[in-house]
């Protein structure tokens, strides 16, 4: 590939992303709005917002890579990142928007009335947001050397760079206009050199890979439990990812949260039909990557490899700058979570300054991991963090939501035991302290089988010991989530 179009592509993309947040900053004028926008959001701008920020380095380059290598069981990433969306919409989306708060631990105060879990689930969302933006700024660092030949540690330093830049700048009202951009981008990026890719396979007479081989890298050993895992992981923790969750803020009102969520339905359903085409296309023309380690660049390697020339140039730097806004909208996303909570609940000023200091203490403990931690597939990274998001704000917004018996002390325990035991599982697993083959790290590296039910356990029954404990405004609360704002004057923010 031309080291001239890749870069070109990537200056491309990051000056675009840098106009566009100024945009933002320009529009930006109050606290709400670095925040939430001022709650002004429309459903479809929100949900290309939500797609864009949603669909990772994992969706872009790490599902091609695992169909690559482990063949069509890996489809479940693509099914379980968008059905999670399903239960999000059923469950979650219009009381989460009517509870009127900023983030996570804003929730769960004003639901439990309690600052310790408030500050449980501030601590979880710094380090789901950090768990999940290493392997976004990593993706970065594997793209940029693939594409020019530059140090890996420069596409990390580059992509944290500017999302401390456009964050800062403009906050919530920055970062929507930024993802909505990135998502047409994305799409594009791969759908055109798909549709391109299968004619010359269509044209060279319909060669054909093998997906009999199935290799193991950082698999686990049973492949059976780690299925089940993946699937409870992405079902259930896509309505706990804070930088998802914040969002629906931004909607006007409840209504307007259910109506973004369909309306993302369709957009990450669109765009996960085409990652598993360049898998099964690099089973066929790229099938040394499954032995070399590098699988997450088949999608960055096809135009070249099945193309050539000037035409496969053009269409891998398409790719090079699509995979670029994928880092760059989700590392941006998760940035502006964890900066509001950094900023409500360790700074001690909530205005827009601390704000902004907040956001570049929010990048620098991921991109000293980023540089420090060897590299993991980055689905396989992401799912890591979706566990965690499962197994502990899962059980927090159901029941939080939906049981009226829920306590402060019960939220702690399920927290601790669900959320801090998948966390502390996967640390293990990322620092290699135990390794394959064998249950141990199976049940480590795939952790959501046990710790989900683990946190639902533990918070039913550490509530039903502590009866007493039972917040008194939980009935103002539960009415508030489930009416509508119309019957509610005065009460939607």
């Amino acid at each position: 590939m031309s080291r001239t179009y890749a870069v070109a592509a990537v200056a491309a993309v990051v000056l675009t992303t840098l106009l566009v947040g100024g945009f933002g900053l320009r529009i930006s004028r109050t606290t709400s709005d670095f925040y939430v926008a001022s709650r002004t959001v429309r459903p479809r701008l929100n949900a290309a917002a939500i797609s864009g920020e949603y669909l990772s380095a994992a969706s872009f380059l790490g599902i091609a890579g695992l169909v690559l290598v482990h063949g069509p069981d890996m489809l479940w990433y693509p099914v379980g990142y968008t059905a999670g969306y399903l239960l999000l919409l059923v469950f979650v989306a219009a009381p989460l928007r009517r509870s009127g708060a900023y983030t996570l631990p804003d929730f769960a105060e004003g639901r439990l009335e309690s600052r310790q879990v408030r500050r449980l689930v501030s601590v979880l969302v710094v380090g789901a947001g950090w768990l999940y933006l290493v392997p976004q700024l990593q993706g970065a660092g594997l793209t940029l050397k693939i594409l020019t030949g530059a140090p890996g540690w420069l596409g990390d330093v580059l992509v944290a760079s500017v999302v401390v830049t456009a964050v800062a700048a403009g906050g919530m009202r920055s970062i929507t206009f930024v993802q909505v951009f990135q998502y047409w981008l994305k799409l594009t990026a791969l759908l055109v050199p798909a549709i391109f890719l299968v004619l010359a396979w269509h044209g060279s007479g319909h060669p054909r890979g093998t997906f009999d081989e199935q290799l193991s890298v950082f698999r686990a050993d049973h492949p059976l439990y780690a299925t089940y895992g993946l699937i409870i992981a992405t079902f259930l923790g896509t309505m706990g990812l804070p930088h998802v969750v914040v969002r629906f803020y931004t909607s006007p009102n409840g209504r307007d949260a259910r109506r973004t969520t369909v309306v993302v339905l369709a957009l990450i359903g669109t765009f996960y039909l085409l990652p598993p085409v360049y898998g099964a296309l690099g089973r066929v023309y790229a099938p040394e990557l499954i032995h070399g380690g590098d699988a997450d660049a088949a999608v960055l390697l096809l135009p070249e490899r099945v193309i050539g020339g000037l035409g496969g140039d053009l269409l891998g730097a398409l790719i090079a700058g699509g995979a670029f806004a994928a880092f760059l909208s989700t590392a941006s996303g998760l940035t502006m979570a964890v900066a509001g909570v950094i900023t409500q609940d360790v700074l001690p000023s909530r205005g827009v300054r601390h704000f902004r200091l907040a956001t570049v203490l929010a990048m620098c403990v991921p991109l000293a991991g980023s540089l420090m931690v060897s590299r993991v597939p980055v689905a396989d990274s992401v799912g890591m963090a979706f566990a965690v998001s499962a197994s502990s704000f899962c059980p927090l917004l159901i029941l939080g939501i939906w049981w009226r018996r829920l306590t402060p002390p019960g939220a702690i325990a399920g927290l601790l035991l669900g959320g801090g035991s998948a966390f502390l599982s996967v640390a293990i697993t990322v620092s290699g302290a135990v390794r394959p083959p064998g249950w141990p790290h199976t049940l480590l590296a795939w952790p959501a089988v046990w710790s989900v039910p683990v946190g639902f356990l533990a918070m039913v029954l550490v509530s039903l010991a502590t009866p007493g404990r039972i917040p008194p405004g939980t009935n103002a609360a539960m009415t508030r989530f489930h009416l509508p704002e119309a019957l509610m004057p005065g009460r939607h923010r």
